[in-house]
């Protein structure tokens, strides 16, 4: 049965979105961004896929009678780097995907 060109057109059109798609979350995968806080006294290292890898605190910000302060600056450097992963997985999928070129802007669904 012959397909319709149409047809065929939208199938390649589609079967090039998902490898574009696809190399761009492998990129993503092994990207890593790194989010810190308090002038570097807590740091944090995620993928592009969100993915914690490395929480480095500096042993002086350590205080057994603040440990509230540490937290915030966990917390802190967590959301910096997840911000810096969200932009890049944005950039990355629109730029392997046909969505950039027709003025789709993404949530962050991925």
């Amino acid at each position: 049965m012959m397909r319709n060109p149409i047809q065929a057109m939208i199938q390649n059109q589609l079967a090039s979105f998902q490898e574009g798609l696809a190399e761009a979350m492998e990129q993503l995968s092994v990207a890593e961004m790194e989010g810190s806080a308090g002038g570097g006294a807590v740091k944090v290292k995620i993928t592009g896929m969100g993915e914690v890898t490395e929480v480095c605190i500096d042993p002086q910000v350590v205080d057994p009678d603040d440990v509230e302060l540490l937290q915030d600056l966990v917390c802190a450097a967590v959301r910096e780097a997840l911000r810096k992963a969200s932009e890049l997985k944005r950039e990355r999928i629109m730029s392997s995907t046909p969505l950039g070129s027709l003025g789709v802007d993404l949530p962050d669904i991925f």
